[in-house]
């Protein structure tokens, strides 16, 4: 074996899948890998309760080592460190086992970037990033907490949350930043209504401020129709400079508004800046629940605590008839943090506040604290600052 390919097993020995498993090297998951001129094919031989995001971290930490600048996976067989052989009879990666999940062949990610980029080009990630254990990942100069907003799937409300505690947050009293991580499909502007551009002060992006919270968003770089076509490369980069270069001053909360699903967005976030933890959105039905298992479980593998669930969009009150209709669903979330151990932060009601208040730009608890989603809303914000203290031992601000 070449020295290299020492290199890039000694690093992985690093990743763990679930955190308190032993490394993927050990455990027989990664079985060999082969370089050829900076060309990097991990032979693994994966598990049905391998996560896709343990793989994530694998060409991650695999790419970080001086070196190495492409890689790509080959499935082995779990018996033997022979790759499988596609044109054998049996089974193959293309034709999976009964009950069993394959994994594809994850080729080299691409580094363009599909035009028009944000005014200053996406900072490239350091190897040492790249590679970087969440555990090692240090905290954000200046701001007491890393709050992630997060959900399996889209369209369960996580914009409308991460807003909404934003607001309730400035209300209260507390300094509070918003980063919108959502690079392909950035609300945060529209909820608040902030449509300028940022300016530049020293090398560092001067973040817009509204309903007294500071903001950052893909949103005031590019026009509202240009489609964000970035590879996962680049997502790391913009979220890097989002963290690192825009001026967030002296905050005792940052939100980070995440993308659903449990990709590069949260893998990035959590190498890249220690995250106090996490707060998991999802509405009442089995699908979206579903979703929600998988990004708890994902920020359990990262070492990240999860602070709790928030069940949104839990029955529609009726205003002509009095009565209260569960359009999808009621409870699941609720059922899922008691399974689970984890706190439930509270359920937001279906109703027209929020839609209305969203498109004019003005959080929930802001335009209309009086109504049930707003009250709903105040209360979860309390919730999660009680979690954060109890997490800390000590107050949420200073």
């Amino acid at each position: 074996m070449s020295e290299i390919s020492k290199k890039v097993l000694m690093a992985l020995s690093r990743v763990r899948s679930p955190a308190d498993s032993p490394n993927v090297v050990s455990m027989g998951t990664v079985r060999d890998v082969v370089v050829d001129g900076g060309k990097a094919v991990v032979l693994i031989a994966p598990g049905p309760e391998d996560a896709p995001s343990m793989i994530e971290s694998i060409r991650l930490v695999a790419s970080g080592v001086a070196g190495i600048d492409e890689v790509s996976f080959a499935l082995v067989d779990k018996a033997a460190n022979a790759p499988v052989d596609a044109s054998a009879p049996g089974p193959t990666p293309r034709e999976p086992k009964p009950g069993r999940r394959s994994l594809p062949v994850i080729e080299p990610e691409a580094r363009e970037v599909v035009p028009p980029p944000p005014p200053r080009s996406a900072s490239r990630v350091s190897r040492e990033e790249a590679s970087r254990h969440p555990r090692d990942a240090e905290p954000l100069a200046g701001v007491r907490h890393v709050i992630a907003v997060s959900s399996g799937k889209g369209g369960v409300g996580k914009s409308t949350i991460s807003t909404n505690l934003a607001a309730a947050w400035a209300a209260a009293g507390y300094r509070v930043g918003l980063m919108d991580a959502d690079i392909y499909g950035p609300d945060i502007p529209t909820m608040f209504g902030a449509y300028g551009k940022p300016r530049m002060k020293d090398d560092q992006v001067i973040p817009l401020e509204a309903h007294g919270v500071k903001l950052m968003s893909l949103g005031f770089l590019v026009g509202e129709d240009t489609p964000a076509v970035w590879r996962g490369p680049i997502v790391m980069g913009i979220i890097r400079q989002f963290i690192h270069q825009v001026e967030w001053g002296e905050l005792d909360f940052l939100i980070v508004d995440l993308p659903p699903g449990t990709g590069d967005a949260q893998l990035s976030l959590v190498q890249l800046v220690k995250v106090t933890g996490a707060v998991i959105v999802a509405s009442p039905q089995d699908v979206a629940v579903a979703g929600a298992l998988k990004g708890i479980k994902m920020f359990e593998s990262v070492e990240v605590p999860v602070l709790g669930i928030v069940e949104n969009m839990r029955g529609f009150a009726c205003p002509n008839c009095d009565s209260v209709h569960d359009v999808f669903g009621s409870g699941g979330a609720e059922t899922l943090a008691g399974s689970l151990g984890i706190p439930f932060l509270g359920a937001v009601p279906l109703g027209m506040a929020i839609r209305e208040e969203g498109d004019r730009g003005e959080p929930t608890v802001i335009g209309r604290p009086d109504s049930a989603e707003g009250r709903a809303l105040k209360a979860i914000s309390e919730s999660v600052v009680d979690q954060i203290e109890q997490l800390a031992g000590q107050p949420a601000a200073t």
